[in-house]
């Protein structure tokens, strides 16, 4: 007896564990099937977010190229922006890409008949669903992740870099000791020194032209300068140069009255820098703790929501994925996509719509964004148990 009460002692802990605790183990350790299962969805999630990567970076690309061309941006900052812009996109990639990795994986189970020898062999709807849950909880993890930290702290970050660089000469497209064309009007511009930060220069030569429609002719402006700075409006947003000790020669083309100004200062606006960094966009990138403690502020308790919504779409498009996913082997490839992208489309706009009602003042921030999520899954639901219930054999007619 003192042998088997030190044999039992002397047991790794795994082994001296209760029944219960051995039956809740059993119970969490993933299946042979559910391996199975969960690599078929994590391999179409993979490949539903690399192109839909694709596509919202080529979008962002020709956003950012489009701001570049207009003097509002750096070339130098086009791919920390791309990379900025990545992360924050994050939020709205990934829980479609859950949608179309679910439909796809499980819907080629289907199509390819292994659903139904699965099905055959005793594995149920917890079985489906089971595999479904071990991907869509790590997934809301790391959403939830991009979607109250990393996502805000690079819109803040990309707001910081073209905040400080629209305080730069070169953001315009200006280059010492090269004739460029003037942005935003017809003509050129040519700086001779620049300063490092691009805010100050000397030796400064301006021509633009603009067409006079009275007179049917081509006014024409040249302005030089010794030095002079770049300087913002109040708000911040109004860009200028600051021209000082130069001339000013204006007139028409073709004609012999023009007119010779010397100035001590002449202030030139470029092109509107304004960027999307209004008071909106500034308050949504505000960090998470912020957004709790206004309470008072409907922006940021519809941010608040905003954020929410990116874990918990995982969640709702998961299951609605699961019933979209079952088609028979004769149906087409694709049809059951369109229409889980219009399922997606209907709901994402009604999260949209939420927002800007909180935002707005329209719903109360109590309400939240539940009404989109309550009814998406309780169509799932729905879904799910029509797909489940077994139909009713059809009555044999009678011969005649």
């Amino acid at each position: 007896m003192a042998r088997d009460a030190t044999s039992t002692r002397m047991k790794p802990a795994i082994l001296r564990q209760s029944p219960i605790a051995l039956r809740v183990f059993d119970a969490l350790r993933p299946r042979i099937i559910d391996r199975y299962l969960l690599q078929e969805v994590a391999t179409s999630f993979i490949a539903a977010t690399v192109i839909l990567l694709l596509v919202l970076v080529g979008g962002a690309v020709a956003d950012l190229l489009n701001k570049i061309a207009r003097g509002r941006i750096p070339a130098d900052l086009l791919f920390t922006l791309i990379g900025l812009r990545t992360v924050g996109t994050l939020t709205i990639l990934m829980p479609l890409a859950t949608l179309l990795g679910v439909l796809l994986a499980y819907g080629r189970l289907w199509r390819d008949s292994e659903m139904a020898v699965l099905q055959s062999s005793g594995l149920d709807l917890g079985g489906l669903v089971r595999p479904l849950m071990l991907f869509a909880m790590p997934t809301m993890l790391l959403v939830g992740a991009v979607s109250f930290w990393l996502g805000p702290a690079s819109d803040r970050l990309a707001q910081q870099l073209m905040q400080e660089a629209s305080r730069s000469l070169i953001v315009a497209g200006l280059e010492p000791g090269k004739f460029v064309d003037l942005p935003g009007r017809d003509g050129v511009i040519y700086v001779g020194e620049m300063s490092g930060d691009g805010t100050q220069f000397k030796r400064m030569f301006i021509e633009s032209e603009r067409a006079d429609k009275q007179a049917g002719k081509t006014r024409i402006d040249v302005i030089t300068a010794t030095h002079g700075f770049l300087y913002h409006d109040a708000d911040g947003a109004g860009r200028y140069i600051a021209l000082q000790d130069g001339f000013r020669v204006e007139g028409k083309l073709g004609e012999d009255d023009f007119r010779l100004m010397r100035f001590a200062r002449n202030d030139i606006k470029l092109p509107d820098s304004k960027s999307d960094d209004n008071e909106t966009s500034i308050k949504r990138s505000a960090p998470t703790g912020t957004l709790l403690r206004a309470r008072d502020d409907r922006v940021m308790r519809a941010e608040l929501h905003w954020r929410l919504a990116a874990p918990l779409s995982i969640l709702v498009l998961t299951l609605l994925a699961l019933p979209l996913s079952r088609s028979s082997p004769r149906e087409p490839r694709y049809a059951r996509l369109l229409v889980a992208l219009l399922i997606w489309l209907i709901y994402y706009n009604g999260l949209l719509l939420g927002r800007s009602w909180i935002s707005q003042g329209k719903l109360a921030p109590a309400f939240g964004l539940w009404w989109v999520y309550v009814p998406a899954i309780a169509i799932a639901a729905w879904l799910i148990w029509s797909g489940q219930r077994l139909k009713r054999p059809r009555a044999a007619t009678r011969a005649t």
